[in-house]
């Protein structure tokens, strides 16, 4: 299975580190093309490809790294009309509140339009897609350290509408050294780690062994 990363950022730039570290392939991509990535391709060893985003969003998972104001633009790059129930990750915290970036009116405190949470507001714009909040309440230098630590393994939150898709995640993460917690669907388990204003954003957790 190859990951299909979105966006080159800290997250993106973490996260890939962390997949091919644990031997999972992985292709990135970013506004400007791969021929900006190959320093980066270089540094982090043979697991990670250099692609654009339609490449990236071939993969049957999808990481959405980019920040809350380019997720639109992000999505149209992909060029995907229906995504045939592929996993899309959704990594990204809104700044505040939603705001017009996306399709709707805000609604109110840190919640998406018409209350729903920023995940719910993110599976709108990729249709048919099996979307996981997975990956946002980490800092991104401490999503790219070592999972396991001496205390414990770092918690990762993940949350979605399929069970399927969130067993996915997880097993995913276990397998690169984190300690997956279910909270559930969007609408409950969205809202708990959402950020800012969850109770889990940006909290840092590691699991006993």
């Amino acid at each position: 299975m190859t990951i299909g990363i979105i966006g080159a950022g800290a997250i993106g730039q973490a996260l890939a580190g962390r997949f091919v570290a644990a031997g999972e392939q992985v292709v990135i991509s970013d506004s400007r093309g791969p021929r900006s990535l190959r320093g980066l391709v270089s540094s982090t060893g043979p697991g990670l490809l250099a692609g654009t985003v339609a490449e990236a969003a071939e993969e049957e998972v999808v990481v959405l790294a980019v920040p809350w104001r380019r997720l639109r633009e992000a999505v149209a790059a992909a060029d995907v009309s229906d995504w045939q129930e592929r996993i899309v990750i959704d990594t990204t915290n809104p700044p505040g509140r939603p705001t017009g970036h996306l399709p709707g009116p805000p609604g109110s405190g840190s919640d998406g339009p018409g209350g729903r949470t920023s995940s719910e507001v993110v599976a709108g714009l990729v249709p048919g897609s099996r979307l996981v909040k997975a990956f946002n309440t980490l800092r991104p230098d401490v999503l790219g350290a070592d999972p396991r630590t001496p205390a414990g393994r770092r918690v990762i939150f993940l949350s979605g509408n399929h069970p399927g898709a969130n067993g996915r995640v997880a097993r995913i993460a276990g397998r690169v050294g984190w300690a997956a917690v279910d909270l559930g669907p969007l609408a409950e388990g969205g809202r708990l780690q959402q950020v800012p204003g969850g109770p889990l954003a940006t909290l840092h957790l590691v699991m006993e062994p």
